[in-house]
Order: structure tokens, then sequence, then C-alpha cells
């Protein structure tokens, strides 16, 4: 969604950076470059010139006391992340649990900003972390928007109370507080209540989500809000903070190739924290909405403690502990290691989005948006197609054998002999690293990772023949 705003701010610190000192000037040109990749990605005007002023106020004081030795560019970049930081929310805000349960969520937003599937999202990211979240479906309005919410929390096992049909047909006030007495009942800690939203904002959708907020006192309640919708988005969230009032926002379609101006502007306006972000189509695209990877991400600097986290809940501790041991002791790395691998990687989403956050991605995102995702898929079926045996050693796949993985996985024999070929590469490559050398590609003066020290044997020099020359050999 950045990748407009990212480039503009990446093309904008590289001019900054290769300078040597910087002037005043150079700041003013700075922010006027700042400021217009702002307002062309659709960031509220009022956001974007409280952003360029502090920037530019803050610049302009510091740069008289940095030495000539001192890296100015980066300081000014660090001002500039810290800045972004701070109109994005500052720090990541978690929920709040109630006191004595079931902690209790309302939903709140416009129709079409995917408040339904974020209920089952949320439901989901709450589960995971061993709570019992209950789906209480209080849109009795939209068509078909109970189904939708039963049929969410079945592909999630999450139980949905939902005693009227919808359609227009029910109280959903009713709704509401029925399902928080089935939740204390049966000891669900947590209720996530889904409301019914409007093509724009009125004043029925204002009054029905003010009756339900005063009949369920929530604990928490979260704006939804398209974060593709810019502009609008801040509008609807302050008409929502004045009439029904809200505790936190929730991004929808951080995906999208939209501007992505709303982030940049609710948080500022409203006063009020980014706490989650739905980031794909999937229910396990979703997460805390951290201020200070966006404001990375943002500034071409990739977002590595996500990735970090997301390969955690992939890769199994386990599997992990036997593939160091087995690289440390010696042992080769099979395709049964390597299948391992592949299914975990798949778990943790597109490759195109994983690439996307390591850092100077933006320099890559041709290759990113052309990557194939298709080719995972591929090799998995490959490697599958292959006997135990095939997998831990790849030395037995004869001819006959490639044919008949190729047949069984329904690719051809040169994509099977490709496979082949580039996982001897790996194994090779892998084996230099282990024995301390340097993998072809590398710099000569490369150090070797995880390289064993080796004992640095003398050879003993040989005896002159010569009795005096050896005496003197013999005394040094």
């Amino acid at each position: 969604m950045f990748e407009s705003l990212s480039s503009r701010f990446t093309s904008a610190f590289g001019a900054l950076r290769s300078r040597g000192r910087i002037s005043n000037s150079d700041i003013e040109a700075t922010c006027a470059e700042i400021r217009q990749a702002l307002l062309e990605s659709d960031v509220a005007l009022a956001v974007v010139d409280s952003f360029v002023a502090s920037i530019s106020e803050k610049s302009l004081a510091i740069l008289p006391t940095l030495q000539s030795g001192t890296n100015q560019g980066q300081v000014i970049f660090e001002i500039v992340n810290a800045q972004l930081i701070e109109i994005l929310g500052g720090s990541a805000r978690r929920l709040r649990f109630a006191k004595k349960g079931p902690t209790v969520i309302m939903l709140a937003g416009l129709q079409g900003a995917g408040k339904t599937t974020l209920a089952g999202k949320l439901a989901k990211f709450f589960a995971d972390q061993g709570n019992t979240p209950l789906l209480v479906a209080s849109d009795l309005q939209r068509p078909n928007a109970v189904t939708q919410l039963q049929v969410v929390g079945d592909s999630i096992g999450v139980p949905v109370f939902a005693p009227e049909v919808g359609n227009g047909v029910g109280d959903p006030v009713k709704v509401a507080q029925a399902g928080i007495e089935f939740a204390r009942a049966k000891q669900y800690n947590m209720v996530i209540v889904d409301t019914a939203g409007r093509l724009g904002v009125d004043e029925d959708l204002m009054k029905e989500a003010i009756r339900i907020r005063d009949a369920v006192t929530p604990d928490e309640i979260l704006f939804v809000v398209d974060a593709m919708m810019g502009q609008d988005a801040v509008r609807t969230s302050q008409a929502f903070l004045d009439g029904v009032g809200f505790d936190g926002v929730v991004l929808t379609k951080l995906d999208g190739d939209a501007r992505g101006g709303a982030a940049l502007s609710i948080a500022s306006l409203t006063k009020r924290p980014i706490m989650f972000a739905s980031t794909g189509e999937k229910l396990s695209d979703f997460d805390i909405f951290y201020p200070d990877r966006m404001a990375s991400r943002i500034l071409g600097l990739g977002d590595v403690a996500t990735l970090a986290e997301q390969a955690k809940k992939a890769f199994d501790s386990d599997t992990s502990a036997k593939l160091e041991a087995k690289f440390v002791s010696g042992e080769d790395f099979t395709l049964e290691d390597f299948l391992e691998q592949l299914l975990a990687m798949s778990k943790m989403g597109s490759m195109s989005k994983l690439l996307s956050m390591l850092p100077g991605s933006g320099a890559m995102k041709k290759a990113i948006d052309n990557f194939d995702e298709g080719e995972i898929v591929r090799t998995k079926a490959i490697v599958e197609s292959m006997t135990p045996l095939e997998r831990r050693d790849p030395k037995v796949l004869n001819g006959s054998r490639r044919a008949r993985i190729a047949m069984g996985s329904g690719r051809a024999v040169s994509d099977v002999n490709n496979l082949v070929d580039r996982f001897a590469a790996a194994q090779k490559m892998m084996k230099q690293v282990r024995n301390g050398g340097v993998p072809a590609g590398m710099p000569p003066g490369s150090p070797a990772m995880s390289a064993p020290k080796k004992s640095v044997v003398q050879k003993k020099k040989s005896k002159s023949g010569n009795p005096a020359k050896r005496a003197i050999e013999e005394a040094q």
C-alpha cells in the first residue's frame, strides 16, 4: 500500500545522504518533497502541515550542533522516523481485558469496511492465544450477514450466537444483550459483537450503534475502517467518534494498492490508536498494529521484527533444533529436511509479502511483483512424489526414478533434474560454510559463517646437514 510513498521517501533521503554537510536549504527542499509525497498519498492536509513543520523545526534546530564528521543525513532521517511513529500512534496498544469476564468488544463502521470478516479474524487471533471468544451476530440489516458470520465462525472453530436470521428481521440490541448473557452462562471469556453498517454515515446507523453500546457497555469499541478510503476515512472516523465514540481503530485491506493516507491520518486526528491491522484475505492475515514497524516499512527499512515473529510461529522449535544439530554434527541436509522447510514457509503466507518485509525491498519491487508463488507448490509436489529413500539420498535418482517422480507430480523430467541440481548445489554450499569456507559469490575476504576453529599444526623444519649451521639453528 505504501510503495509510492516509500519510494518518494527513499529518493529524498538518498539525495540528502549523498551530501557531506547539510544546509538549511537542503532541509527545506527535503521537507517540500516529503510534503508533496504525503499529499499525493492522500494524507489529511492538517496532518501533513503539522508533520512537516515539526520535522523542519527539529532539523533546523539540531543542524548547527552537528559536527563535521557526523552523518548528518542519518540524523535527519532519525528525526523523520520518530515523527512518523508519533503520527501513527506512538506505540502499540494492547486490548484491555475486563477484570471480571467476559470482555466485550463491539465493532462499528461503515458497510463494506469488512467488519464481519474482521470479527472472525479477531476471534481467531485471540483463540490462538488461549482465549474462548464468542461471536454475536447483531448485524441484522445487511443481506446474509448472519450467515456470513456463521460460515466464518465454523471455519475457525469459534461459536456464533445467532438467534435471528437477519435480512431486516430482529432486534439487534436484544441479540447483543442475549449474547452477553449466553457468554456468561457458558463461561466464554470474550464476546465480539458484529454490528450493522451503512453505505454512509446517517442518523439511523448512529442511533442503532448507540443503543447497542448502552445495552452491552463494551470494554472496547473498535472502529473498523477500510484503509483504501483515503480522505473519507478521516471524515467517517470523526463522525463515529462524535456520535458513538470508540477506543481504537482497526485498519482493513492494508494489502491493497491504494495510497494509504488513512493510516497516516486517523490516529493523529482522532487521538485514538490504530490497534490492529488486516493485511490479507486469509483469516490469519491479522495482527497488532505496531507504529514503529509501519514507519520502518514506509521509510524503506523493511519489517524484520514482524518477519521474525511469523517465522517463529511457522517453524517448529524442535524441527529447528534438529536441523541445527545436524548442521553442527556434519550430517547432510536432505530433501526431507527441505520439504519440512517448504511446509513451514507456506504457513507464513505469500513469498511476495515476506520479501517485501526485507530491508531495501523497494529496490527489488519488480522482482518481488514477478515472483511466481506457484513455484513453491510445484516444488513441494516434486519432493512429495519421491520415496523416503530418494529424499534422504538423491544419488539413487536414476533416469527411471526421475521419470516416475515427474509423472507423479505432473511436472517435466527437466523440472525434476533442475530441482535435484539446485539442491546439490545448496548442499555443497552448506558444506563449505560448515568447514569454514566462503560460498561462491561472496567476496574472497568475507569471514566464514560458523566456521569451526582448526588447530594449526606447524611442520617441523628439516635440519641442515652442515654441523656448524645445524648448531646455530638449534641455538635459535
